[in-house]
């Protein structure tokens, strides 16, 4: 048998999708014993024990200044601009891809706006943001937001143009208004693509969230990272990247749950 049509057992399919989180972490502890071994005071690469006695103490030790538990505030900040933003984005990018994926006069008038708006390095524009929106909560918020809404709009746009055009002349033919068209025809297709993109665009979404409060903020998961960076302390800051990593991870798993659950028929594609 060919191995394009060998597929594993779903205990093998388990053990095969583990590997690479355990050869990871294999050479992390490897690397960590080496390193420790050479230099009992490194901090490159604290030991696995040492992290984890790490978050225990950030999730659990209040800070001695405060009395508050600083990852979770910082986890509430960052989750808060990251909902906002995609939120936003996801808003906006379903009435425009929409639209220029349903009208011609809009398609010909946006389209290539979109396109060249979507090849901007959305870092770049971070200063611009930093002073015209100021150092607060809106100018992380428009980051994330136009840092992924280009993309978006491009996609669903080109999923709304993918729609099968009998299903539109079908609909004019029963007297559907571009609205009814819009909203019965196009709507329901356009969703579950708009779920799966916004899974895509997490990512980035992520990105731009860090480097946003590595910049200017006073809270949130990437100014902590960024201010304990100068005392090399690894140990917190892996605890962070692996908390951001589970975050990330837990927001996908769902978004994809309720993909599968609000959009059945589209299981298999997603």
């Amino acid at each position: 048998m060919r191995l394009v049509n060998r597929h594993p057992s779903r205990r093998a399919a388990i053990v095969l999708a583990a590997l690479p989180f355990a050869a990871l972490a294999l050479a992390y502890v490897v690397g960590s014993e080496i390193r420790l071994a050479a230099n009992p005071q490194d901090k490159l690469l604290p030991a696995p024990g040492t992290i984890w006695e790490t978050a225990v103490r950030l999730f659990t030790v209040p800070d001695p200044r405060s009395g508050e538990l600083l990852v979770w505030q910082d986890t509430w900040a960052s989750l808060r601009r990251l909902a906002i933003g995609v939120g936003l984005a996801a808003a906006i990018s379903l009435v425009l891809g929409m639209a220029i994926g349903l009208l011609p006069y809009l398609r010909r008038t946006f389209a290539g706006f979109v396109a060249v708006i979507s090849m901007v390095p959305p870092l770049a524009l971070l200063p611009v943001l930093f002073i015209v929106f100021g150092l607060g909560e809106v100018s992380k918020i428009v980051l994330i937001t136009i840092g992924i809404a280009p993309f978006l709009t491009r996609d669903l746009s080109q999923r709304v143009l993918a729609i099968p055009r009998e299903q539109m002349v079908k609909a004019q033919t029963l007297g559907a208004s571009s609205l009814v068209i819009a909203l019965r025809v196009a709507l329901p297709q356009t969703l579950p693509h708009l779920i799966g993109g916004v899974r895509l665009s997490l990512g980035a979404a992520w990105l731009f969230l860090i480097a946003a409060e590595a910049v200017a903020s006073d809270v949130g998961l990437g100014y902590r990272i960024f201010l304990v960076r100068r005392y090399l302390a690894m140990d917190i800051i892996l605890t962070y990247v692996i908390w951001i990593t589970v975050l990330a991870f837990a927001i996908d798993w769902t978004l994809r749950w309720v993909s599968r659950r609000a959009f059945p028929w589209m299981g298999a594609s997603l």
